[in-house]
């Protein structure tokens, strides 16, 4: 028996977890993606709100820019954190371990994966966290 074959916890084969990859890599690089779009927003909002000149003030105009900077903000920070969960389900791949309910220490199902490829509890165990 190889020394990968002793570590392996994962219920799926090599190939299948593979595929996940290929997911995970697809909703990272989406992510990544709307991450710049957010960064170029909140630089956008940031400029032009030191920029009045351009605009007459008015106190319900500034609420509602720091409304949505905070918006865009709060996006920016839900952004990072999911590219974070993306890349420890990578990690997870790498070391064999992907695919196994952290709470039940069962197989995640397939369905669930590929929704929800960062998960690392089942359907089962998040039903009972409700």
């Amino acid at each position: 028996m190889s020394k990968d074959a002793d570590k392996r916890i994962s219920p799926y084969t090599d190939e299948e977890l593979e595929y996940f990859r290929d997911i995970i890599l697809k909703k990272r690089e989406d992510s990544e993606q709307d991450l710049e779009m957010l960064q170029a927003s909140l630089r956008d909002s940031t400029e032009n709100a030191s920029d009045e000149s351009a605009y007459s003030f008015h106190m319900a105009d500034a609420g509602t820019d720091a409304q949505e900077r905070e918006k865009t903000y709060m996006l920016f920070n839900r952004t990072k954190k999911f590219l974070r969960y993306l890349d420890d389900a990578l990690t997870r791949i790498d070391n064999k371990t992907y695919g196994v309910c952290k709470v039940t220490g069962k197989k995640i199902s397939k369905g669930r994966l590929e929704a929800v490829p960062h998960t690392q509890i089942s359907i089962e165990a998040k039903l009972k966290q409700k």
